[in-house]
This record gives structure tokens, C-alpha cells and sequence, in this order.
């Protein structure tokens, strides 16, 4: 039987990851970096596939103000759609594009979409992550129970900000996968799925380094980005979404 390993969702992307990705036997990697705009990363992750990796596009919309912001993991768009727009505004934008809509992280650190808000948009979900490096045991349980209380299917990835995090975590897909539209697919029709993992001391060391990691993305990065950088690109206020969300924006 055909099987596709899928890392569905890494932030980092380099000859070292696609190596990485390689060594692990990944098939597939969701390659979906903050605040940068669609055609950016649809051209990076063009890039650096080859006859031995396939790269996607994906894009994990910040919904909400800092303050109430929930992650949403779209993969399949066509069309851009920014962050810091309300999350009825990102679930229709994915909706219209009959993109493949993932949970992240659920109920992680209040970044992510809870029961009632997966209950809510349920229908346009597609699938709940169960095990994260950056959880720790608990949060892997809960997300398994909310899963398994929707009766929504299940996946993983490694959520790599570090490269040496990229093939920690992987789904495992019971059909070919040759491109994106095949992956959306295999998403959306709910196809069987193997959700793996590594597992030892080395394992627990990487994902406890990237759980460290929040630190520095939540102190000097944000720092950065708030105080320093400017309004991100990927505003809803940029001229590159041609004032179609700026109705939807909370800021």
C-alpha cells in the first residue's frame, strides 16, 4: 500500500530543513511562516521542492487582537488572507476558497481555537492536532478528548521554529500525495491516517527546546515586531489585500 509521511506545519525553510526533511523520510512539508504574505511563501516553498520533497503553502491566520487572538492553519488557498482580521472573516475567506482548515495547538496558551469555537465552526474543520512538540503531555491529552468529543479526524506536526525540530512529528497518509491539491484533498475527505511521532530522551529535549522557544517569539520577537518593525505585511490594512478585509480588521 502507497503511504505519504506529511509534516503539516513548520516555520522554518532552508537547504538544512529540506536535508532534514529528507533523512527523516518525509514526503511532504506545510510550510507555513508568520506574517508572510501567500505569494512569498508559495514561491519559497516552489523553491526548494524537488522530485524527493514536496512543499506547501499554508498559512496560520492570526485571528483577533493580540489579545484575543486564535491561530487557524489554512492550506489550499489561492487567495490571500491576512491576519488581525476577526475569525468569522478568516473561517468565510477559507470557506469560499474550499481550503483545507486545520486546529493547531487547541486551547494552547489561549492562541488557539477551543470546544466551543470548534464545536462552532465545525463543519469547516477539517482536522484537530492532537500531539505537538511545543505541548506538554496534558495538552496532548486534552486535544485528543476534544478530537475525539467532535468526532473530528486527527493530526500532528512538528511545529518547527527550530530546524532540528522538522520530522520530530508527521502524518502518515494511507494514499499517494503528488501536490497540493492532492494533500487538501486527502484533508478535506478525511482520508486514513497514521498520527506518529518520535519518542526518547533525544525526542523530549527537542520539543522541550521548542517550547523554550515561546519565550524568545513571545518576549524580543514580539517586542520586535509591535514596537519595531512596523505594521506587518500581512495587515489587513496593506495595500496588497485591496481593501477587501478591512471591514473584518480589529485593529
Amino acid at each position: 500500500m502507497t503511504t505519504t509521511a506529511v509534516d503539516l506545519h513548520v516555520k522554518v525553510l532552508d537547504e538544512a530543513v529540506v536535508r532534514r526533511a529528507k533523512a527523516r523520510g518525509l514526503d511532504v512539508l506545510v510550510y507555513a511562516p508568520h506574517f508572510q504574505r501567500l505569494p512569498r511563501t508559495r514561491a519559497t516553498a516552489k523553491k526548494f521542492s524537488d522530485e524527493e520533497l514536496l512543499v506547501v503553502p499554508g498559512r496560520e491566520v492570526f485571528t483577533g487582537s493580540w489579545r484575543t487572538r486564535r491561530h487557524v492553519l489554512a492550506i489550499g488557498l489561492a487567495d490571500p488572507v491576512p491576519d488581525f482580521i476577526t475569525l468569522e472573516a478568516a473561517m468565510d475567506a477559507f470557506d469560499r476558497q474550499d481550503a483545507a482548515v486545520l486546529v493547531p495547538h487547541p486551547t494552547f496558551l489561549s492562541v488557539s481555537l477551543g470546544p466551543t469555537l470548534i464545536d462552532r465552526y465545525r463543519d469547516s474543520i477539517d482536522a484537530i492536532e492532537t500531539y505537538n512538540p511545543k505541548h506538554w503531555p496534558h495538552h496532548n491529552r486534552r486535544a485528543r478528548r476534544i478530537a475525539t468529543d467532535q468526532e473530528l479526524p486527527t493530526f500532528t506536526s512538528s511545529y518547527a521554529h527550530r530546524r532540528q525540530t522538522v520530522g520530530e512529528a508527521w502524518v502518515e497518509f494511507d494514499r499517494q500525495i503528488d501536490d497540493e491539491d492532492d494533500l487538501v484533498e486527502a484533508l478535506k475527505d478525511g482520508a486514513t491516517r497514521a498520527v506518529r511521532h518520535r519518542s526518547g530522551l533525544v525526542h523530549q529535549g527537542r520539543c522541550a527546546l521548542e517550547f523554550a522557544h515561546l519565550g524568545w517569539e513571545n518576549s524580543w520577537k514580539k517586542l520586535d515586531r509591535i514596537l519595531l518593525s512596523g505594521r506587518e505585511a500581512t495587515h489587513p490594512e496593506d495595500p496588497a489585500y485591496d481593501g477587501r478585509f478591512e471591514e473584518a480588521s480589529v485593529y
